[in-house]
């Protein structure tokens, strides 16, 4: 039997990576979407897998994830790819906007993950990734709320492994520096070599890249890692 993994944020870069490789390596993956149907529809399609299930939520809210949670019974793993971000001044940052990134990064996820642990515990065995960011570990200005509650997942993770070592239940983050994803797309030409310059390996990572890391924490050769960050970031902030 599949095991089975829960990907928030399937319908992102980074998340429709992770669900890729994780059906490609024999997961059953429930695929978490909130607007965006069609980008987990289309990734179904084209693997032409019945081991993708779409799932719907809205993270931002109690109610959308409480049906998320009712929906699956059991998980062997977990991994949150979800959230979006946000750029400007803080003193120009809306409530809602920290709201929203706090509820959709931190506490919805932690609310998912709890009501999992249970059936884990008994089990003995899980695994539980988030993906962060290089800003949850040095900070970025201009995006400061967000590197706030990345660097909020880091500290849960780092305080959960310690939580779930003896349950045999595996928590970790792996930190993305710049990724060629939706989120980094708008940047200009200027902009874009700005960054890359400035990233000893020359360039952004792809998600695949990512998702190998994951791949990496999910599986038996990372069976005695726990409350870790893995930084995929080629050398940038190293």
């Amino acid at each position: 039997m599949s095991k089975k993994v829960l990907v928030l944020g399937a319908s992102g870069g980074i998340g429709s990576a992770v669900a890729k490789r994780l059906v490609e390596e024999g997961w059953l993956v429930y695929a978490h979407y909130n607007k965006n149907k069609d980008a987990v529809l289309s990734l179904k399609k084209s693997m032409s897998s019945s081991s993708i299930i779409p799932v719907q939520a809205d993270l931002c809210t109690t109610d959308s994830t409480n049906s998320l949670i009712d929906s699956i019974k059991t998980l062997d793993a977990i991994v949150h790819a979800g959230g979006g971000g946000y750029e400007g001044l803080l003193e120009n940052t809306p409530d809602n906007v920290m709201d929203e990134l706090w509820s959709s990064h931190v506490f919805q996820p932690a609310r998912i993950i709890r009501s999992f642990l249970p059936s884990m515990r008994k089990g003995h065995s899980g695994s539980i990734v988030f993906i962060s960011s290089i800003w949850g570990q040095t900070g970025a200005s201009n995006e400061v709320i967000y590197s706030a509650v990345k660097g909020a997942q880091i500290a849960f993770v780092k305080a959960l492994g310690k939580e779930l070592a003896l349950s045999q239940i595996s928590v970790n983050a792996v930190a993305p520096g710049a990724v060629e994803t939706s989120m980094t797309r708008h940047y200009d030409e200027f902009d874009r070599n700005a960054i890359t310059d400035s990233i000893p390996a020359g360039r952004m990572a792809a998600p695949e890249e990512v998702a190998g890391a994951v791949s990496f924490l999910l599986g038996k050769d990372s069976s005695y890692i726990t409350s870790q960050v893995l930084s995929v970031n080629g050398g940038w902030h190293a």
